[in-house]
C-alpha cells in the first residue's frame, strides 16, 4: 500500500499545529515553506483536514490554521483517513471464481476467502496502531528527540510574518 505524500505532510503540519498556543494560527504558505512542499498540494491536504473537523482555518492577515480539537483527541488514523479516505487497503475481487477447473455451480462461494481474511486482519492491525497514536504522543516524542535550540529556532521562524 502506498499513501499519498499528503498524508505525511498532514501529519507533520498537525504536529506543528498541535504545539501552537491557543488563539494562534499558522498560514498555509508558512507550513509549506517550513516543510519544503508545494503550497497548492498542501492546501488540498489542509482542506481535507478542515472538512474532517480536525483543524480550523481563518482568513485575513493573521489567518491560517490551528487544531480544532485537543492533540490528545486526534489520532494518526483520523489524519490519515481525512486525507486518504476510510476504505480498506485491500479490495477482494473474488478471483477464486475464475478457476477454469470449477463447474459453474461451484463458482458461487459463501464467506470470505482465506486471502481476504488475512488482508483484512492486517488492515485492521495497521488501523489499530494508527488509532492508538495521538498528536499528544507525537508532541512528547518530538520534545525528547529534537534539541530544544532547534525547536526554538523553528518556532521563531514559523511565528515571523
Amino acid at each position: 500500500m502506498i499513501m499519498r505524500n499528503q498524508v505525511e505532510w498532514a501529519l507533520h503540519c498537525c504536529s506543528v499545529l498541535a504545539a501552537l498556543p491557543p488563539g494562534e494560527y499558522i498560514p498555509t504558505k508558512k507550513l509549506a515553506e517550513f516543510h519544503g512542499v508545494s503550497k497548492e498540494y498542501l492546501s488540498k491536504a489542509l482542506q481535507a483536514l478542515a472538512q474532517a473537523g480536525l483543524i480550523e482555518g481563518t482568513l485575513g492577515p493573521t489567518g491560517g490554521y490551528r487544531l480544532a480539537r485537543s492533540p490528545k483527541e486526534i489520532t494518526f488514523l483520523d489524519i490519515t483517513e481525512a486525507v486518504e479516505g476510510t476504505r480498506r487497503t485491500f479490495q477482494c475481487t473474488e478471483i477464486r471464481g475464475n478457476n477454469p477447473c470449477l463447474k459453474k455451480s461451484e463458482k458461487k462461494f459463501s464467506g470470505t476467502c482465506a486471502v481476504a481474511k488475512v488482508m483484512y486482519r492486517a488492515d485492521e492491525a495497521w488501523r489499530k496502531e494508527l488509532r492508538e497514536a495521538t498528536l499528544e504522543d507525537l508532541l512528547k516524542s518530538v520534545m525528547v528527540d529534537v534539541p530544544a535550540e532547534q525547536l526554538q529556532r523553528s518556532w521563531d521562524w514559523l511565528r515571523t510574518k
